[in-house]
């Protein structure tokens, strides 16, 4: 279904057979070699690090270009492709039990290598099967953050890393990458935080053409207002929620900053957290987000033209939130 994008105020300009799915989106995806020798361009934060990603974007958007967003549905877990022109990326690849079926996806559409693969954090539900990935894909970058987990998950993605001679990148806040014809910027972390992995989560935006899209992984309350006292631009077109649609993020003023129009939830029919919770629903209700959500939909696509945003599957009408069966995540 078609949707002109909106026009803010703030700019103008069940494991459900992955496969079958992806059968019926697949389109043939040339991969080009990696953009640059240094992979980047470091920008300060703030407003200059704003203006620097639309110049890049604007240096790269071609008229008549695409880019799609292909938000998988991997059960209580992330993991999301993102194809523009000649580059593909990868953020996370859900749980460990996913690794093959995610591999399978991208297969189906055409991907033989990936230019950037992203582990916003070392947990199992983002992280699990990015080692099969890995271990499947030509990857030229794979970004993660400075935080090492003492998990058996962890270290299969750190071995299979080594085995093929990738050096693990960490995130640097305000560097500007190009995929195809869009370009994203690394908006987090921007902390130091602990032993909380949810807030050293790898946060990007990316923007094609006037459309912009935010992923901020599991980071929660502090890393948002991290986010936000950087002095960022973090509109967005498209957010996908924080941390499954949980309460312990998508804070109002991170989401009023955000302002988006479409939000995507990422997680599991029926999942034992409770996840989208009931504070996090509300929340987009009030703004008159339209939201997107795995659990009820399965795989969510949404194509851009640079200007236009398209889904392959109406906004979620049910605004039901999870009921928790055990401790929050």
């Amino acid at each position: 279904m078609a949707r002109k994008r909106r026009r803010s105020r703030r700019r103008n300009g069940r494991k459900l057979g992955l496969a079958l799915l992806a059968l019926c989106l697949a389109a043939l995806y040339p991969l080009k070699e990696q953009l640059s020798e240094e992979g980047g361009y470091s920008h300060s934060a703030g407003n200059a690090a704003a203006e620097d990603i639309s110049a890049a974007a604007s240096s790269v958007f071609r008229e008549g270009s695409a880019l799609e967003v292909h938000f998988l549905d991997v059960g209580q877990g992330d993991a999301t492709l993102v194809i523009c022109g000649d580059g593909a990326m990868l953020i996370d690849a859900g749980n460990n039990s996913w690794g093959d079926d995610v591999c399978d996806y991208l297969e189906y559409q055409g991907i033989s290598n990936l230019d950037y693969v992203i582990g916003t954090h070392p947990d199992a539900d983002h992280i699990g099967g990015l080692d099969t990935v890995i271990g499947s894909f030509d990857c030229g970058m794979v970004i993660m953050p400075d935080y090492e987990k003492d998990t058996q998950t962890y270290e299969e993605v750190i071995d299979v890393m080594d085995e093929k001679g990738i050096e693990l990148t960490y995130p640097e806040a305000g560097t500007v990458y190009e995929l195809g014809e869009a370009a994203f910027t690394i908006v987090a972390p921007n902390g130091e935080y602990g032993s909380n992995a949810n807030d050293c989560s790898v946060g990007i935006l990316v923007e094609h053409g006037e459309n912009r899209f935010l992923f901020t992984g599991d980071a929660e309350a502090d890393a948002e207002q991290d986010m936000l006292d950087s002095g960022m631009d973090l509109s967005a077109d498209v957010f996908k929620t924080a941390h499954h649609g949980s309460n312990t993020a998508n804070t109002e003023a991170f989401l009023e900053a955000v302002d988006p129009e479409y939000a995507v939830i990422s997680c599991g029919e029926g999942n034992s957290y409770g996840h989208p919770h009931a504070e996090t629903l509300n929340r987009l209700r009030a703004m008159g987000v339209q939201v997107f959500r795995t659990d009820e939909e399965g795989t969510i696509v949404v194509s851009s033209d640079g200007s236009n945003l398209t889904f392959n599957v109406p906004p979620s009408e049910s605004w039901k939130a999870g009921e928790p069966k055990g401790g929050e995540k």
